[in-house]
């Protein structure tokens, strides 16, 4: 949406009021809950917008009628979720919502109970208590702040409606709360659309009305995908399903035995790929450390596969096949990419087995000066050596953070330092 802001906010767009876009993202902050059944960085955001035009009363039918009888979902596994207010800044509850969720779940002869969460925690306390629809706050507001207290000044942001598609098949996990509720971690309910209805505009004193009000639709392809085949897995759509084929056949290893490794490599590969293909190269800043970052955790979780060769040439024309006809450029790219990743996987396979070593001779502990080290001599990034520590059962020293972040303003200082020398 960060394109579209200034339309949010009341300016014209020069295609209209009412867009629609297919966008493929990356989210490096998911990257550590890759390896579960429905998280991946990189995915296909499908996306529709009201730019002042339809609100509430349109977005929710439309989307309903998508759902169920253009993808065809089962109704009586869509739940929803609805904002339960913010009395501190004088933002009702979204009752409107959930009366227009109400109609529809009736209209289709099923239950609409409501039930009041509020948070997560309580929901993990209570569960859902078989409601069709459950609010919560913070979970169902938006902004880019994250939650309303913490939205800049000139901000839009408003309540959303999420959809979840529930898996009965999955048992839940009391490690993630006693009682299951739609926004629970074990998996079993599934996000796979969220209608954020932008509002409210952040002011110097508070909260005031935008000059209009938006739609702002964002859904998971990779999910609906899997929703509509019945698989609360998305690794095994055809748009991930190839890779790990792959996986299988050059490690000899299964993806039921080897389930994380597999969604791991597939997911960071493909992620890799798409920019590398937009002209990302590995580095240690900004995209390049997280292109670096996703090949680097791949190699890590292949060598588990006992796959102990370079391998991206073979994965990498997988992904070009598997987008020729909807991003052709991957295809054109191919050469190229391969050329790079392949560099940085050689590079770094010279250091793993070293690297690895290293950090096991650390089982009393580990801090920042020991990932220091780590992350200069053996290139590990300091989010990996991490998470090889708790793999490991090392433990993390206290103040480990500040730790290494001192040895790395020492490095930068050295290194500047030096620069003054040459230039004098």
């Amino acid at each position: 949406m960060q394109p579209l802001l200034p339309y949010l906010l009341g300016a014209d767009h020069p295609a209209g009021h009412r867009l629609t876009d297919s966008q493929t993202c990356l989210r490096a902050q998911d990257i550590d809950e890759v390896g579960d059944n429905r998280h991946t960085t990189f995915f296909e955001m499908l996306g529709n917008w009201s730019l002042g035009d339809y609100f509430k009363a349109e977005q929710i039918p439309q989307i309903w009628e998508f759902l169920t009888a253009r993808v065809g979902l089962d109704p009586s596994r869509l739940y929803v979720t609805c904002f339960s207010g913010d009395p501190a800044h004088g933002i009702p509850k979204d009752t409107e919502s959930a009366e227009i969720w109400t109609r529809l779940f009736t209209e289709a002869g099923l239950s609409a109970d409501q039930v009041e969460l509020d948070t997560e925690e309580h929901g993990g306390e209570v569960g859902s208590q078989g409601a069709r629809i459950s609010f919560y706050g913070k979970k169902n507001w938006w902004c880019r702040g994250g939650s309303a207290e913490s939205m800049p000044v000139g901000e839009p942001g408003g309540p959303d409606s999420e959809m979840f598609y529930l898996y009965p098949q999955i048992q839940h996990d009391v490690a993630y709360g006693a009682h299951c509720h739609p926004n629970c971690d074990c998996g079993r309910y599934i996000e796979i659309g969220n209608s954020v209805f932008m509002e409210y505009g952040r002011t110097e004193t508070g909260f005031e009305a935008l000059p209009r009000r938006n739609v702002d639709f964002g859904g998971g392809l990779a999910r609906i995908a899997a929703a509509s085949i019945d698989s609360p897995d998305v690794f095994r759509i055809n748009l991930m399903w190839p890779i790990v084929a792959q996986l299988e056949e050059l490690s000899g290893r299964s993806y039921d035995t080897d389930t994380v490794a597999m969604r791991v490599i597939a997911d960071h590969l493909r992620g890799a790929t798409f920019l590398a293909v937009d002209g990302v190269r590995p580095s240690n800043k900004e995209q390049g450390y997280v292109m670096r970052r996703l090949i680097r955790r791949a190699i890590r979780y292949a060598f588990d596969l006992g796959l102990q060769q370079n391998f991206f040439p073979q994965i990498i024309p997988t992904v070009a096949s598997m987008y020729t006809q909807d991003y052709p450029e991957v295809a054109e790219r191919a050469e190229v990419v391969e050329a790079v990743m392949a560099k940085e996987e050689k590079a770094f396979r010279r250091t793993l087995n070293k690297g690895i070593k290293q950090l096991r001779g650390y089982r009393a502990g580990i801090g920042g000066a020991e990932l220091f080290v780590l992350h200069d001599t053996f290139g590990f990034p300091v989010e990996l050596s991490t998470e090889e520590a708790r793999r490991q059962n090392i433990p993390l020293t206290d103040g480990w953070q500040a730790g290494f972040d001192e040895k790395m303003a020492e490095q930068r200082a050295r290194s500047q330092a030096a620069t003054r020398m040459k230039i004098g």
